[in-house]
């Protein structure tokens, strides 16, 4: 029983507090902090006894000063973007974006992802600006004085931070439905065409989810919007999805994939895992991220390939191992901020853990597994306590050791290995842990052994600091491939031969073996390398013709022929800019016919490369075939156009590029970018351009989130002694005054 509540409400001008009872209201005492509201009650309730209270508040989320995260930037819940139009080539907007435990900042609530609840919103809007927010519209009034009331209503609870509200100038489109409900997509006018070229797989997606879990899209609608200076990648809120402008691509970006799909499918997989089922605290988010990080594995098997997802895979891992994570437990039950959970262990690690233990239990356990998790907690929360259950009660395994070592403990394995073939019929394989941390994992994993022309596949499992395991062998062994279907999350140091790595090329069948092969062959500068060129997987091509780029064989004639051909042929587009890259490297004027083909390709990764080259060889041309493609060039091509006109530009073309360079979006491209724009400004002699110049560049460092500054400092440090080394005087003091 209690006679108080406390509830979240971040920077609020609070003007009432009261009970209503029917049609009336009354006055209840409360406390602010200007955090929390502590109300006290009309008297003391118990749990199976209903309150009804109203707020009458004003929320005021930019005097707020909240900190956001590496993932989420910031943290101030309601977001105005250009609301008074003073912003010329940006659009008016309003979204919100309430994780962690930002909502509260707009929206008086217990902001705690343990908190489940339905929802009405009323949004009132000017006319002209289309609404979206969680659950489904159910009305719409005009108003006398030209605005709209649009009131959205969520019949199914969910955590406060998945509530959405998002308003601006938005071209509705709506795709194929799933089983009568809406799909749509939210996008500014200007991208309304690319909208299902852009966004178009997600039905596919959901009908693939759905079944591939047993549980159907839980929610009334899928709705996708995308929003301008957004904060984060993108968010998983109850059926209104938010994306960043990144997402925005159009037909000529597409041509070289999707960049964003991945990031779609990802959201999309949280509406079961995070929305439906939501972690029961941060610590032990990975019931959210390592799923919907996993979820763009499952989707690229699907619909590209094995190779393709296993690609992704291997980028996934070295993204893990390269934050920094070693020492943090998956499951994270102590930690300096919540934010901080949001990080490659949470979401890289988990999902390479996911990886292992579906191909430890098999892929029907696995879904089964998962079915039996979200129908039993759906609405409500977990943790990955209950995930074990719902494992070991589909498998009839006992998998504590798999759940203490991988998501209540850290690190992972380093893995060194050696092989003995000198005792006459037979292999041996030592696998030693070489990890400083003194943990030892346990690891099954399959062996295969390749000896004269049979393949015989081991399952063992690795229990000890040190483990050998013999085989029977007839006839000369070509091969032993430890982690056959290379699932392990490892680092290894392998000890094979180069012998072993060509029949590795030759035989084994994953994209990690040939990639390891090929790695091998360009460490070793061998002309196996080569092979690499007719793999069938357009990603490893590419591989191999960056790796022959920096080896002797790249002016090989064999070499040449082969890569020209692919530049003129291959039916990737990534592929053939790769092999222009290399054909510009070489310099040969031969090629000046196939640049000026592909400049007019209709990729701009293709067009960018090939303007690189003719720059090589006609740099007057390549300037001006700058200027003219510079009103339409993204990509490669816009990067290339940047630079051959900045590195070009004369007084004359200052104002085009500044232009140039004031839109280009928040990005590393950017960042790499401001350094040829310097470069530029080093070269002029009117001041006052280079004063506009310094305002642009200080400009972009201002819209850097301040978590990411301590990187970047450096940098235009250095790009604005540049200037102040180069000019001296009034610039060197109008530098000072400005960069502090």
């Amino acid at each position: 029983p209690t006679d108080s509540v406390s509830l979240d409400a971040k920077g609020m001008e609070i003007k009432e507090v009261a009970l209503v009872k029917g049609l009336t209201k009354s006055p209840l005492k409360y406390d602010y902090n200007g955090s929390t509201l502590k109300i006290k009650l009309d008297k003391t309730y118990t749990q199976s006894e209903n309150y009804t209270l109203y707020f009458d508040y004003i929320s005021k989320p930019n005097e707020l000063e909240a900190e956001g995260s590496a993932a989420i930037t910031d943290a101030k819940g309601l977001y105005f973007i250009n609301p008074k139009g003073e912003e010329k080539n940006k659009p008016t907007q309003i979204w919100t974006q309430g994780e962690t435990e930002a909502n509260s900042a707009w929206m008086i609530t217990i902001d705690k992802p343990n908190q489940k609840t339905t929802q009405e919103i009323t949004m009132t809007v000017p006319d002209k600006y289309v609404t979206l927010s969680n659950g489904l519209l159910k009305s719409q009034k005009k108003n006398a004085d030209g605005t709209r009331s649009d009131y959205w209503k969520m019949d199914l609870p969910h955590a406060p931070y998945l509530f959405f509200m998002g308003a601006g100038e938005f071209s509705v489109i709506k795709d194929s439905p799933f089983k009568g409900k809406e799909v749509s997509y939210y996008v500014e006018k200007e991208y309304a065409p690319f909208a299902k070229k852009i966004f178009g797989n997600t039905p596919e997606m959901i009908k693939f989810f759905s079944e591939k879990l047993g549980v159907d899209f839980p929610w009334a609608k899928y709705a996708q919007i995308v929003g301008r200076d957004y904060v984060s990648g993108a968010m998983e809120n109850t059926t209104a999805t938010l994306h960043q402008e990144s997402a925005y691509q159009n037909s000529r970006q597409l041509i070289d994939g999707n960049a964003w799909e991945e990031t779609i499918a990802h959201e999309l997989f949280h509406q079961w895992f995070g929305d439906l089922v939501t972690t029961e605290s941060w610590s032990n988010i990975t019931v959210n991220e390592s799923f919907a990080n996993y979820s763009e594995y499952i989707w690229d098997e699907y619909k590209y390939g094995k190779d393709y997802a296993d690609a992704h895979n291997f980028e996934d891992m070295q993204g893990y191992l390269m934050s920094g994570g070693e020492q943090k437990d998956l499951v994270r039950y102590f930690y300096f901020n919540k934010e901080d959970v949001f990080d490659g262990v949470s979401y890289n690690k988990g999902g390479r853990i996911l990886h292992m233990l579906r191909n430890y239990v098999g892929d029907d356990a696995f879904f089964k597994s998962l079915n039996n998790y979200l129908t039993t907690n759906k609405f409500k929360t977990g943790e990955a306590a209950q995930l074990r259950l719902a494992f070991e009660e589909t498998t009839g395994k006992d998998l504590n050791w798999f759940w203490n070592q991988w998501y209540y403990g850290s690190g992972h394995p380093k893995l060194k290995i050696t092989y003995n073939y000198d005792v006459p019929g037979q292999a041996t394989v030592t696998i030693e842990q070489t990890q400083k941390s003194g943990k030892v994992f346990k690891l099954p994993m399959a062996i295969d052994v390749y000896a004269g022309n049979d393949r015989k596949r081991y399952d063992v499992w690795v229990n000890n600091k040190i483990d050998s395991f013999s085989f029977p062998v007839s006839g000369k062994v070509e091969l032993i491939n430890v982690d056959a279907e290379k699932i392990l999350l490892c680092e290894k140091n392998d000890n094979k031969t180069e012998e072993n790595y060509i029949a590795q090329w030759k035989n084994a069948r994953n994209y990690m073996d040939r990639k390891e092969a090929l790695d091998y062959f360009a460490k070793k500068t061998m002309p196996e390398l080569a092979r690499g060129l007719q793999d069938k997987f357009h990603k490893l091509r590419i591989s191999t013709i960056q790796k022959l780029a920096s080896s002797p064989y790249k002016t090989d004639k064999v070499v040449l022929e082969q890569i020209e051909e692919i530049a003129r042929k291959d039916r990737y587009s990534l592929v053939r800019a790769a092999a222009i890259a290399f054909l510009a490297k070489n310099g040969d004027a031969k090629y000046k016919p196939l640049f000026e083909m592909a400049v007019n390709d209709s990729s701009y990764s293709v067009a960018g490369e090939a303007l690189k080259g003719l720059s090589k060889l006609d740099a007057a041309n390549a300037y001006s075939l700058a200027k003219k493609y510079s009103a339409d060039a993204k990509g490669t091509l816009g990067e290339v156009v940047n630079k051959i006109i900045i590195d070009n530009g004369t007084e004359a073309d200052f104002d085009f590029i500044a232009t140039r360079y004031e839109e280009a979006p928040l990005s590393q491209e950017k960042l790499e970018m401001t350094d040829q724009f310097a470069d530029y400004l080093v070269k002029l002699n009117d001041n006052t351009k280079i004063k506009k110049g310094i305002d642009q560049i200080m400009g972009f460092l201002n819209k850097i989130p301040s978590q990411y500054r301590s990187y970047v400092n450096a940098a235009f440090e250095g790009y604005f002694n540049k200037i102040s080394k180069a000019k001296g005087g009034e610039i060197e003091a109008y530098i000072k005054s400005v960069f502090k």
